[in-house]
């Protein structure tokens, strides 16, 4: 992995401002878009950079997934430039350069809103809107190392921030003093375990201590926003060491209460509860190998995923309480529902994902009287389900030849004519309907 490094000729300034040679960035490694982009703007006589994640990918030898623009141009001086653009955001307003899929995000420079009257304690953001200088929109990003300025036209990395130090050392910080910087915006909590665990970067100790403080304030962030992110968290490659970093600051106790509950005490002595936890994280790094193999998990199998061992908790001690088998399509909702309705999150994605849980138990029961594997093989939520059933069989370590079975038999039912499912489609239908007229009659 190639750093930035001190074979680099380096210009400090006092305040502690460096440009260093872009060396080891290629123009073939930059979106040919975001260099459209910003020549246009510089042409007109705008100073323009990329910024943020694209120039700390770079210099890490990584491939980014964007490349972001800063401009001392205005969103509609933007707009102006490019017929292609369009202003979006009402807290952060800026202007997306759209060249077919490609979406080059551009924005205007920043510099900290002005304090206002009122609680001297709340310091969260609500407004971004404040116009200022290249240094002054550094200054005000999250940490260090996505604090840095690329200007591939001359070649050069500006650094207000102190960023290259910290890549060069493999440390994350904050940009300024960590408790104001995370109370501003509680979510980069979750940003910094994401780069954190992703880069393989030390937390500074000043920011760590800063995030166990403030990881209650997360309850206050917007809830579809944190949910993206530790969506994020999960689809990463490194979700069991996000989600351990997440218990031990206190963020999953403040976002997922009942995951941290069924976790339980770190310090436990007690086996089976640490034989309990072992399943979550083990069910996480199962995860984990699915995305290093290539897999990209939808937003369901996700969810699923976070509420399983819950659900597989809750029906164990039901049958302990020699009670009736409960209904884990029910279980779920109960788990889900609360979580959904407070993150907004698309119905679709919380119905399947309550689907496929409460399917579970099928791939290791015995087929009962009106089970029908063809119509369960058929429907449209089976992938799906398989994918979580295939994640909990390798997180267990047994339970893979079932999963195997289930697999070859998807690939023959999906060989089956529609006419011959419309069919048993059919008579599943009418069953349903003379089943429901027995129950009348005994209750009369």
């Amino acid at each position: 992995m190639s750093r930035p490094g001190k074979e680099r000729t380096a210009t400090t300034a006092p305040g502690g401002y460096r440009s260093v040679p872009a060396e080891g960035i290629s123009r073939r490694d930059i979106d040919q878009d975001a260099m459209r982009v910003l020549s246009r703007l510089q042409r007109n006589g705008f100073e323009a950079y990329l910024v943020g994640g694209c120039v700390r990918d770079l210099l890490l030898g990584r491939t980014p997934k964007d490349f972001d623009v800063a401009t001392a141009a205005h969103p509609r001086q933007i707009k102006r430039l490019f017929r292609n653009g369009r202003i979006i955001g009402r807290r952060f307003r800026l202007v997306h350069v759209v060249y077919g899929k490609n979406i080059i995000e551009t924005a205007t420079f920043r510099r900290e809103p002005p304090a206002k009257n009122g609680d001297e304690d709340d310091l969260l953001i609500r407004e971004d809107n404040e116009f200022g200088t290249a240094e002054e929109d550094a200054r005000r990003r999250d940490f260090t190392i996505n604090g840095l300025f690329l200007d591939p036209t001359a070649g050069v990395i500006h650094d207000w921030v102190g960023g290259l130090e910290d890549l060069e050392r493999g440390v994350l910080r904050t940009i300024g003093t960590p408790r104001i910087r995370i109370a501003e915006d509680p979510v980069r909590i979750l940003r910094a375990i994401k780069f954190a665990t992703r880069l393989g970067l030390r937390i500074e100790d000043e920011t760590w201590n800063a995030m166990r403080e403030l990881a209650p304030e997360l309850r206050r962030s917007a809830p579809p926003r944190v949910l993206e992110e530790i969506l994020r968290l999960m689809r990463s490659g490194t979700a069991l060491g996000a989600f351990r970093m997440m218990r031990a600051c206190g963020a999953l106790a403040a976002l997922l209460p009942s995951i941290d509950a069924f976790l339980g005490s770190r310090d436990d002595r007690d086996v089976g509860a640490r034989d309990r936890a072992d399943t979550f994280w083990r069910l996480l790094e199962a995860l984990d190998a699915d995305v290093h193999a290539g897999s990209v998990p939808k937003n369901s199998v996700l969810l699923a995923v976070l509420f399983l061992r819950l659900v597989e908790q809750r029906a164990a001690e039901a049958q302990e309480r020699d009670e009736a088998p409960p209904d884990w399509g029910e279980l779920a909702a109960e788990e889900l529902d609360p979580m959904a309705l407070a993150a907004r999150l698309p119905r679709r994605a919380v119905e399947e994902a309550k689907r496929i849980l409460a399917v579970q138990k099928r791939f290791t029961q015995s087929s009962r009287k009106n089970f029908r594997p063809l119509l369960f093989l058929r429907s449209k939520d089976f992938p799906d389900a398989l994918d979580l059933f295939r994640l909990r069989s390798a997180a267990w370590g047994q339970g893979w030849d079932l999963y195997e079975a289930w697999k070859e038999r998807y690939a023959k039912a999906m060989q089956v004519p529609e006419e011959e499912l419309a069919e048993l489609r059919a008579k599943a239908k009418t069953g349903k309907k003379r089943r429901r007229r027995r129950r009348r009659r005994r209750s009369r």
